[in-house]
């Protein structure tokens, strides 16, 4: 039986996780996303936005402030470089993303 990822092994609650798919790389945000879990993802894939074509963050329960500059770094990178983001919020990220409480 292989490893448990290291998020896992750190104590993280939530889960980030960059996956291939057919219509391209997702950057996947779930549960209670800590600083834990960035923390893990960044040891992973490092500091640099990965270039995604969507952000699916429908199952998140709460965003770290570490967690909401993940993702605003993601958009941010996308929108640099002229392209569009697909981004799947659940009312946690919608509250973190437009600033209402």
């Amino acid at each position: 039986m292989p490893p448990p990822p290291s998020d896992v092994l750190s104590g993280a609650r939530g889960v980030v996780r960059l996956l291939n798919t057919a219509g391209g790389r997702v950057l996947c945000l779930a549960g209670d996303v800590d600083a834990a879990a960035v923390a893990a993802f960044l040891r992973r894939y490092g500091r640099e936005p990965a270039r995604v074509e969507c952000i699916d963050a429908g199952s998140v329960t709460a965003l770290s402030p570490a967690a909401r500059e993940l993702l605003l770094d993601h958009l941010e990178a996308a929108e640099r470089a002229g392209r569009t983001v697909t981004v799947r919020r659940s009312a946690p990220v919608d509250r973190e993303l437009t600033g209402s409480r």
